[in-house]
């Protein structure tokens, strides 16, 4: 059976195409674009996450002196903004967590810095061991935000 190209052909043709184009977009898996921070001190908090964390600062469109942008994976980013009223109480439970390869050697610019850091339970200066023996150590960044360093650099 030879099937002519009339227009209502070319029309279901390009419907179907479209329709399993979105179709594709749509069960794509999403990746992390960024995170976004509100804080009160916009150097002391761009300072604290290039300086300690070890984050590299990329360039932001906005110029305002108002945003600092980071690289924290391939194609996501840190934005910190400042634009908290004051620094504030965060739970532990909601927290970032960056991958070192050695949590004992970040645990010596955490001591030189003279930041605290525990375990979850809040011991002072204990690195826990999880069930999968992976290290982790937890901390604040000078806005209160809970952050975790672990060793799982799979």
């Amino acid at each position: 059976m030879k099937i002519k190209l009339t227009p209502f052909y070319c029309f279901l043709f390009f419907l179907i195409l479209t329709t399993f184009k979105v179709s594709a977009q749509i069960k794509k898996n999403p990746t992390l674009n960024h995170l976004a921070i509100n804080v009160f001190d916009l150097k002391k908090s761009t300072d604290f996450y290039k300086d300690i964390i070890g984050l590299k600062i990329i360039p932001e469109p906005f110029k305002d002196g108002k945003h600092s942008w980071f690289k924290i994976a391939k194609h996501s980013q840190l934005h910190i903004i400042q634009a908290a009223t004051a620094v504030t109480e965060h739970g532990k439970n909601s927290h970032m967590c960056f991958s070192v390869a050695s949590v004992e050697a970040f645990v010596e610019i955490l001591n030189k810095n003279k930041i605290w850091y525990g375990n979850w339970l809040g011991a002072t200066n204990m690195i826990t061991t999880r069930p999968d023996g992976i290290k982790q150590i937890f901390f604040k960044d000078p806005d209160g935000y809970w952050i975790e360093i672990n060793n799982d650099t799979y």
